[in-house]
């Protein structure tokens, strides 16, 4: 695979830990561009409830399903569906399912015999026929931390956004870009943004934590974010902006 293949992802966020996205992310990152990104789930469930910051952090877009049925799993029937018209109606070079249910294993076979690559994640529990299924499988749990080191990750974030909130200097800076850089609506453009940073100081997110500008913006709690669909850009506004 070329590093600029278009790669779908399809989460069964009923059989997935939230703790695991961000290694299958990156691991497939590292054969292209994860340019479909759903996941699928009843989203009315509060054992869902962990997956709603890893969806806006990694611009993840969430499929409601409803359950019609307790003997049913209508959240596969929808993800298969949507696979098979994506196999035949996009241009995409590889699939990644990221599930533990041997339900998948017929549309992995299927999605295989187009020639088309097929990535699997689930928990070591994965029955071996699914896993056989994929053209490559890895374990979620080799990508997740420990629930130690998750729990560490949470308090030191906490304390890292009260830092961030009271750095007068950098919520100037931000707020400027913002204002210079926004619509008639208030929203700015990230990449403007960024642009306009750069032309006005020697800043860089790292210094703060971050390896990207929008994760120190949606860390501060300050801005609206709007994520475009189609283009995955990422959009402001600052939550006190009145027209």
């Amino acid at each position: 695979m070329r590093n600029d293949d278009h790669i779908a992802l399809f989460i069964d966020c009923d059989n997935i830990s939230h703790r695991a996205i961000e290694g299958i992310i990156g691991e497939l990152s590292k054969y292209g561009v994860v340019n479909i990104r759903q996941a699928y789930g009843n989203w009315t469930k509060e054992n869902l409830k962990n997956w709603e910051a890893k969806l806006l952090e990694f611009a993840i877009k969430p499929i409601q399903q409803f359950d019609y049925s307790k003997q049913k799993n209508a959240t596969d029937i929808l993800m298969t569906i949507d696979a098979m018209d994506m196999l035949h109606t996009k241009k995409i070079d590889a699939f990644a399912f990221a599930t533990s249910d041997s339900d998948f294993t017929p549309v992995v076979m299927r999605v295989q015999q187009e020639g088309i690559k097929v990535f699997g994640f689930g928990e070591k529990k994965t029955p071996k026929a699914f896993m056989a299924g994929c053209s490559q499988f890895i374990f979620t749990e080799n990508l997740m931390e420990s629930e130690k080191e998750y729990e560490q990750k949470v308090v030191e974030k906490k304390r890292t956004e009260v830092d961030l909130k009271n750095d007068k200097w950098l919520l100037k800076l931000l707020d400027n870009a913002s204002t210079q850089t926004m619509d008639e609506f208030g929203w700015s453009n990230l990449s403007d943004m960024g642009i306009y940073i750069n032309n006005n100081s020697s800043f860089s997110p790292v210094n703060y934590g971050f390896k990207k500008l929008s994760s120190l913006l949606k860390a501060l709690g300050r801005y609206d974010i709007y994520i475009d669909e189609e283009s995955k850009q990422m959009s402001v506004r600052s939550k006190n902006y009145r027209a």
